[in-house]
């Protein structure tokens, strides 16, 4: 059964907003003291712009990150339903397997594109999750803007669309599923685009109303956003994500200055 592009779209939209709520906080491990710093807020940028230029100019990557996906994905979807996301349950990690069972004997119908896609997002709820303990929160938003501006130069410039058809179109041997990329119905969403999701919800994660806020918000502005696809035929969904955490920092330092005693101004006594 194939779906039209809309709910096609508006599944994927919603995936990627309840990737943002899926998160949980977690309690820091002390080995990562040791590795934790602000380089990592490079990795959500370098993780498009590499990929992307890898692909262009090395014909064999796109092969070569879908084997890696085939491989990664499933353990790390297990380590989500175990350990990352909410609620956790070792004994949910079986689940992961379930899902590519589907996905592997449900191939490129809409059950398996399903089963993938949500694999391939409780993957990026684990590697979301992770990043957030080893890099500053503040550095790790900023680091979510720089990938969503460097994904719509990428567009704009033209130089996105032809490695991510490559990413899309290659494929593991037999009918193994493709978890490089999330298909459903008649509508594609990188890897990336889940993966900035799942950042800034581990980033949030301490505060669960102010992650369900973040997350609704994205599903909000992102179908908004898509709009846009009446005039074109790509758009980079990480622009979504970036457009809440910059208006979720509008709102703080509006709050924090609205708090705060005018200055000049005495406080009155206690009564």
């Amino acid at each position: 059964m194939s779906l039209p592009f809309v709910p096609s779209d508006a599944g994927l939209l919603l995936l990627q907003a309840a990737v943002v709520a899926a998160p949980r906080a977690v309690r820091r491990p002390a080995w990562m003291d040791r590795i934790r710093g602000i380089g990592w807020a490079l990795v959500p940028v370098a993780s498009i712009v590499v990929v992307i230029f890898a692909i262009r100019y090395a014909s064999d990557t796109a092969t070569w990150l879908t084997y890696l996906a085939l491989v990664a994905v499933p353990p790390l979807a297990a380590v989500a339903l175990g350990w990352a996301w909410r609620p956790a349950n070792p004994a949910a990690a079986v689940g992961a397997a379930a899902l590519f069972a589907l996905a592997w004997a449900a191939h490129r119908s809409l059950a398996g594109d399903t089963a993938a896609a949500l694999l391939s997002a409780l993957s990026c709820v684990t590697l979301g999750v992770l990043l957030a303990a080893v890099t500053p929160a503040g550095w790790l938003k900023l680091g979510i803007v720089a990938m969503a501006a460097a994904d719509t130069w990428l567009v704009v410039s033209d130089l996105l669309q032809s490695p991510n058809a490559a990413l899309i179109a290659a494929h593991p041997p037999g009918t193994l599923p493709r978890l490089q990329s999330e298909t459903f119905g008649s509508a594609v969403m990188g890897y990336g685009d889940l993966f900035v999701a799942a950042v800034l919800g581990a980033t949030l994660a301490a505060d669960r109303r102010r992650q369900l806020v973040a997350a609704c918000c994205t599903l909000i502005v992102a179908g908004l956003f898509d709009l846009l696809f009446l005039a074109v035929n790509e758009l980079p969904a990480t622009v979504p994500v970036a457009l809440v955490v910059i208006g979720l920092e509008v709102c703080d330092r509006v709050s924090a200055g609205r708090r705060s005693p005018r200055a000049g101004a005495i406080p009155r006594p206690e009564t």
